[in-house]
C-alpha cells in the first residue's frame, strides 16, 4: 500500500472483526498503489496457480489497472488490522469464461482467492477459515449475492480441499477455454467448480 498523496488509501467497502485474529477490512485494490505488494504476492512459486509468476510488477499494475475499468470483474485488497493479508476478486460468471462451463443461476458471483504467505509469527490455525468467512459474509451479504462460485485449478488440491470445508458443493470438473484478447491472455485451464449457496454459509 502507499502512502503517497497521488494513491490515497481506499475506504473499506467491508469491515468485520474475527475473534482471536483481530479486524479485517476489505477495500478496492490500488492497481499502481498496490502494485507492490501484489507483485510479491503473485512471484512466489506458492502462487503458481494465479499464473502471474513471471510477470514484472509493471505487468501486474497493467492487468489490475485494466480490471478497474471493467464493470463486471473487481479486485479487493483485505487487511487484517492495516496488514495486507489477501488478494479477493468478484466476477460475474455470465461475463467470464467459466459461464460457459456450468449452467449459470440468477444472483451468482465468481470469486478468485489468492491467500499472502504466512508472516514472522507463521501459518495460524483457522486463519484460512476466518478470512474465507470473511469473504463470504461481504460477498453473499453485503453484495446480497444467493450464491459463489469457485474454479481452483484441478492440480491445486489444497485450494479444493479448503472450500470443501468451509462448506462449498464440489461441482463439475471442467475445462475453462483458452482466452486470446487484445487486453488479456489466459491458457486453457482444468478447473474443479465448487459452489456456497447463501443459505448454506449462513443458515437462518
Amino acid at each position: 500500500m502507499s502512502d503517497r498523496p497521488d494513491h490515497p488509501v481506499r475506504p473499506y467497502v467491508h469491515e468485520q472483526h474475527v475473534d482471536g485474529f483481530g479486524t479485517v477490512g476489505i477495500r478496492p485494490l490500488d492497481a499502481e498503489g498496490d502494485a507492490d505488494v501484489v507483485h510479491g504476492w503473485v512471484r512466489e512459486e506458492r502462487a503458481a496457480f494465479w499464473g502471474m509468476n513471471g510477470l514484472t510488477r509493471e505487468q501486474v499494475a497493467e492487468i489490475y489497472a485494466h480490471m478497474a475499468g471493467l464493470d463486471t470483474h473487481h479486485a479487493y485488497l483485505a487487511e487484517l488490522d492495516g496488514t495486507p493479508v489477501a488478494l479477493l476478486q468478484t466476477y460475474e460468471p455470465a461475463e467470464d469464461r467459466v459461464g460457459e462451463c456450468y449452467e449459470v443461476e440468477p444472483g451468482d458471483i465468481g470469486v478468485h482467492l489468492l491467500l499472502a504467505p504466512a508472516g514472522e509469527r507463521g501459518g495460524r490455525p483457522g486463519w484460512s477459515s476466518a478470512l474465507l468467512g470473511t469473504f463470504a459474509a461481504y460477498v453473499l451479504l453485503v453484495l446480497d449475492r444467493r450464491r459463489v462460485v469457485v474454479d481452483p485449478d484441478v492440480r491445486n488440491e489444497k485450494a479444493v480441499r479448503r472450500f470443501v470445508r468451509q462448506g462449498f458443493e464440489q461441482g463439475p470438473l471442467v475445462t475453462l477455454p483458452e482466452i486470446d484478447l487484445p487486453d488479456v491472455y489466459l491458457p486453457e485451464k482444468k478447473a474443479q467448480l465448487a459452489f456456497l449457496r447463501r443459505e448454506v454459509a449462513f443458515p437462518g
